[in-house]
C-alpha cells in the first residue's frame, strides 16, 4: 500500500475520472427497500489499485482518485428500514452496521463496492444476501453516539464466526466539510452498488437520497480487523476520516448488468 501522505480536506486535487454528481442524476423512480443511515462514519485509506483490483472479479474495475484506490470502513446506525409504502418492519427495522467497501466501475456504470457488511440481525442479513447478493454478516455488533463521540463494535459470528473478524472504533466529531471538496465527494457520491452473484453474473442497484452534510472527524481509538479479514493488506497509515448525522436512503430493485 502507499505511504504517501493522503491530501488533506479543502486542497484542489483531479481524480481520475469524472466526478459523480453532488445530487443523484437518476433518482429511484420505483424504491425497493426505504431506511434512514444515522450517524455515518467514514473512515478511508489508501491503496495501491492493483491491490484491490486482484480481489474483484472479472468485469469490475477499481475506481481511483489521485492514482490510489481507496478502501472504506463505514460503521452506521440503520433506521427505519422497510419496504416502500409500507413503513419500518416490525422488530428488524433498526439496526448497527459496519462496512468495508470500494469504489468501482462496471459495464458503464459507477458505484460501491462491498467487501463485508456486518450486522446484528441475521435476518435483514440473510435476505440481503439472497436477494441484493451483498456479503452480510451477523454477529454482535453496536453503533452509538454521545455528545460529539461516536463509537462502535462488531463481532462476527455468521456465516462463521471468526476471531479474526472485529473492530473498534472511537471518533471525535468536529466542523463541515465544503461539500464540493473532491475527495470527500468522490468517496461520498455515489449513487449505485455493484454486486456479483455466486455464479459470477453483475448486477447493479441504484441508490438515492439527499446531498451528505459531512464533518471532520478525528480517530479516537481504533483496533480494526474487519479491512484484513476482507483479505486487504492491513493500512500502514491513519485513516481519513468523516462524519455524516445521517440521510434518508431510497434503494432500487437490482438489475443484471449486460456482458
Amino acid at each position: 500500500m502507499s505511504a504517501s501522505e493522503q491530501a488533506p480536506f479543502g486542497q484542489p486535487s483531479v481524480p481520475d475520472h469524472d466526478l459523480q454528481p453532488l445530487m443523484c442524476a437518476e433518482p429511484v423512480a420505483r424504491a425497493v427497500m426505504v431506511q434512514r443511515w444515522n450517524d455515518v462514519v467514514f473512515l478511508h485509506w489508501r491503496f495501491e489499485p492493483d491491490v484491490i483490483q486482484q480481489l474483484l472479479p472479472d468485469g469490475v474495475e477499481v475506481d481511483t482518485f489521485d492514482g490510489s484506490a481507496w478502501v472504506g470502513l463505514v460503521p452506521f446506525h440503520m433506521d427505519a428500514l422497510g419496504i416502500a409504502g409500507s413503513g419500518p418492519l416490525p422488530f428488524v427495522g433498526s439496526f448497527p452496521e459496519v462496512n468495508v467497501r470500494t469504489y468501482v466501475r462496471a459495464r458503464g456504470r459507477v458505484g460501491v463496492w462491498f467487501f463485508s457488511l456486518d450486522v446484528d440481525r441475521f435476518l435483514p442479513a440473510g435476505v440481503a444476501r439472497m436477494t441484493y447478493s451483498l456479503p452480510y454478516n451477523s454477529g454482535t455488533a453496536v453503533h452509538v453516539r454521545a455528545g460529539d463521540i461516536v463509537t462502535s463494535r462488531v463481532r462476527r459470528n455468521w456465516p462463521r464466526a471468526s476471531p479474526a473478524a472485529t473492530t473498534e472504533i472511537a471518533v471525535q466529531t468536529g466542523g463541515l466539510i465544503d461539500p464540493v471538496d473532491s475527495l470527500a465527494r468522490f468517496l461520498t457520491a455515489r449513487w449505485g452498488l455493484i454486486s456479483a452473484t455466486r455464479t459470477g453474473r453483475l448486477r447493479y442497484a441504484p441508490v438515492d437520497h439527499p446531498t451528505w452534510e459531512l464533518h471532520r472527524a478525528d480517530v479516537l481509538y481504533l483496533d480494526d480487523h474487519l479491512v484484513t479479514a476482507a483479505g486487504l493488506p492491513r493500512p500502514a497509515a491513519p485513516p481519513l476520516v468523516m462524519w455524516s448525522p445521517g440521510v434518508d436512503v431510497r434503494i432500487g430493485r437490482p438489475v443484471r448488468l449486460g456482458a
